[in-house]
């Protein structure tokens, strides 16, 4: 069967004014043709269509023709601001008139003839100037058979403005404290209609300000970068200029203009603004630093490695962007019922109306309580329940250094119960050293330069220590090596000048010479690695190779064990090793002697138990366990294979910011909850007593104000979670 080769558009909408809004431009990019997926954010105003590589042009089309506008990313910012700044003007000048309005029309004393007209005037701009964002997005819906909350907005405000239009052609206007009926023959309700408007507009641009606030994360990120470097030959270029393998100069306290290596100088480099780590980084030659870093104390000479959308920031951002533009699963809920509450609400306000009248009630009682269902009917708070917290979680996430990317990874948190941890990189620094060679009577005095020879050839850490055991020049000025082969796992084979050279793990040699055999167990039971080394079946020598465990290990594991998760260690190396390891930093569980390829395996099997698994690691040999796991967490420090395997980043290399990660995921998902049960429970609790006739439509407006303004203050309360390295 044909792979279908899928490609992705992102398209910014401007002019979405709720969730059922987000769900009609959905709904209409899914349906055509060549469409694989779509998905619209209300919160982000954001796109994102997966297709068969079909131009933009028709999916614009489709936007367009609904009535909403398609502006370019970097416009949108501007756009928002512009939307804001217009709301807010609406805003106050409704609330100029209407205070006025609503005070002589709850007054009886200040009922003098004519009130009712005086009100109406000053009501009338109300209703068809600050409410036309309202009557617009309606009427474009209607020509397109759809409804949303503007729909709602534009019919109860219309029909209680019409309503007592009539009643003041009619000369029927009730007077407040008459004492005879025939005075209280008809209402108005100008005031009404301009009190919804108004609040709606107030719900709506706090709604706005807080919407630019939740994305202020990654427009601070950025906004970090520096935007010129000066190279080593004097000259400044603008950072777009810059190409791999340019050398520039960083003064104390200048930016890092990119991804790069020093190759002289030092300084103590503060990444936290993109790492999340408080402290700066003793920084040397041959040490890797990141863009939009700052050297603090020093001078340093940096060579790029990766400029433009290749560096680590730019990563970044690209993934906390696709991580605000996601969606959880429990949204598809909440869209579902956007998509048919507004029809479903102007249903239950006929039937409202019609009931009142059926029961013999009076036309003012009646359209009162169908005018109050349209109204607190709004599913406002419905549409920004889940993206809200989605884009604050994610960007307090990215201001910590914990990348999180996407809804889906929110929910994967909230049932993990074991946490699986690599050991070389991840709970250790991953700088291995060689701490001494060990020889015996039978080891002829060429192996172990033979040895570090071969495994010059290797890339990997325990082989570049070995390697440095011999010097350069003698690496560099000695006999070749020959019928070179990478055991993967398990070690290195070779011919230097004829002789054979065997080095690698126990299970290469059939024997191992006695006292290298006594040295090596002594050197596993303290926790460092022993490889062997040999020229056939029987190994001499062995290399004790140490890597230092991270001084915030054991604090991390203790945090990951009293959040109630078991924590397992899963290591190539030897279980002696790894029992000492773990028993060093407090881990529970030990699998060892794992080869690279059957660590996915491992994962598989946990899963298969029942547990639910989170993996934790850095290099390309954990690639597939992380995307093996329900849960993949890359250490940032690690490779790009490893990040893009995995569900969750942490840019630093701090395994506290693992319980972090979780934590934040964990408080996130559980703050969409919260907005969508009151969001749920405000509509199906406050819709039956507004068609009781117990909430009249103003309160209704409130209350519905309200409703959109809590669920925008829980998901900011997410700006300040604090993370356990921000005591440091």
């Amino acid at each position: 069967m044909a792979t279908i080769t899928t490609e992705r558009s992102d398209l910014t909408v401007v002019g979405m004014t709720c969730g059922g809004c987000a769900a009609k431009v959905q709904s209409a990019l899914a349906d055509v043709d060549g469409v694989v997926d779509a998905q619209v954010n209300f919160a982000t105003s954001r796109a994102t269509i997966r297709h068969d590589g079909r131009d933009d042009a028709a999916f614009v089309a489709v936007i367009e023709g609904l009535g909403y506008t398609v502006r370019d990313a970097a416009d949108l910012e501007a756009a928002e601001r512009a939307r804001s700044d217009d709301l807010k003007r609406r805003f106050l000048f409704a609330a100029a008139l209407t205070v006025p309005a609503m005070v002589i029309s709850m007054v009886s004393r200040l009922h003098f003839d004519g009130w009712a007209w005086l009100v109406g005037a000053l009501v009338t701009p109300v209703v068809f100037w600050s409410g036309a964002v309202f009557h617009r997005a309606t009427w474009a819906n209607l020509r397109h058979r759809t409804t949303t909350m503007d729909t709602l907005v534009t019919i109860g405000t219309l029909a209680a403005w019409t309503w007592s239009v009539v009643v003041l052609l009619r000369g029927d206007v009730h007077v407040h404290g008459a004492d005879t009926p025939e005075s209280a023959s008809g209402h108005v309700y100008f005031e009404t209609a301009a009190v919804i408007i108004t609040l709606i507009l107030l719900g709506k641009w706090l709604e706005s300000a807080a919407k630019r606030r939740s994305g202020a994360a990654i427009r601070a990120l950025a906004d970090l970068g520096a935007v010129t470097a000066q190279l080593v030959d004097g000259r400044q270029v603008a950072i777009d200029d810059l190409e791999v393998g340019d050398r520039f100069i960083v003064k104390p306290g200048e930016k890092i203009p990119t991804d790069g290596v020093v190759v002289d100088g030092r300084a103590a480099v503060d990444a936290s603004m993109v790492t999340g780590e408080p402290v700066p980084v003793e920084t040397v030659t041959g040490d890797e630093v990141i863009g939009a870093t700052i050297a603090t104390d020093g001078t340093l000479t940096v060579e790029a490695t990766r400029v433009g959308a290749q560096t680590a920031l730019a990563q970044i951002i690209r993934l906390v962007d696709e991580a605000q533009g996601s969606r959880a699963d429990v949204q598809r809920l909440a869209d579902r019922v956007a998509g048919i509450f507004v029809p479903v609400a102007i249903l239950i306000a006929v039937i409202t109306l019609n009931a009142w009248l059926l029961f013999g009630d009076g036309i003012d009682d009646a359209f009162t309580a169908a005018v109050a269902v349209l109204i607190i009917a709004c599913p406002c708070a419905l549409g920004l329940a889940t993206p809200l917290a989605i884009m604050v979680g994610t960007g307090r996430g990215a201001e910590l250094g914990i990348i999180i990317k996407g809804g889906e990874v929110l929910e994967d948190t909230r049932t993990v119960e074991t946490v699986v941890l690599d050991k070389t990189g991840t709970l250790t620094e991953g700088e291995m050293t060689l701490a001494r060679i060990v020889t015996g009577p039978e080891t002829d005095a060429g192996l172990t330069r033979d040895a570090a020879r071969i495994e010059s050839r290797s890339e990997h850490p325990i082989a570049r220590a070995i390697a440095g055991s011999s010097p350069t020049d003698d690496l560099q000025g000695g006999p070749n090596v020959e019928e070179f082969q990478a055991l993967a796992g398990r070690g290195v084979t070779g011919v230097v000048d004829g002789r054979p050279v065997i080095v690698g793990r126990r299970s290469l040699f059939s024997s191992i010479e006695t006292t290298v055999a006594e040295a090596a167990d002594a050197a596993e039971a303290k926790g460092t690695t022993v490889v062997f080394a040999g020229r056939g079946d029987q190994a001499t020598a062995a290399f004790v190779v140490s890597d230092q465990v991270k001084a915030t290990t054991a604090t991390a594991v203790a945090a990951l064990q009293r959040a109630g998760m078991r924590t397992v260690l899963l290591t190539g190396d030897n279980a002696t090793t790894a029992q000492a390891v773990a028993d060093e930093v407090g881990i529970e569980e030990v699998i060892a002697d794992v080869l690279p390829d059957e660590k996915a395996a491992v994962i598989e099997r946990l899963r298969a138990d029942g547990r639910r698994v989170a993996m934790v690691g850095d290099g390309i040999n954990d690639a597939p366990a992380l995307a093996a796991a329900d849960l993949g967490i890359a250490l940032g420090t690690g490779t790009d294979v490893a990040i893009e395997a995995s569900d969750l980043t942490i840019v630093s290399g701090d395994l506290r910011a693992v319980g972090d990660a979780i934590s934040l995921s964990r408080r996130t998902l559980a703050t969409i909850k919260g907005n969508l049960f009151w969001a749920f429970a405000y509509n199906a609790g406050a819709i039956p007593l507004a068609a009781a006739g117990v909430l009249n439509p103003m309160i209704a407006a409130a209350a519905m104000g309200a409703s959109s303004i809590f669920v925008v203050s829980n998901s900011l309360r997410l700006r300040g979670f604090e993370g356990s390295r921000s005591s440091d």
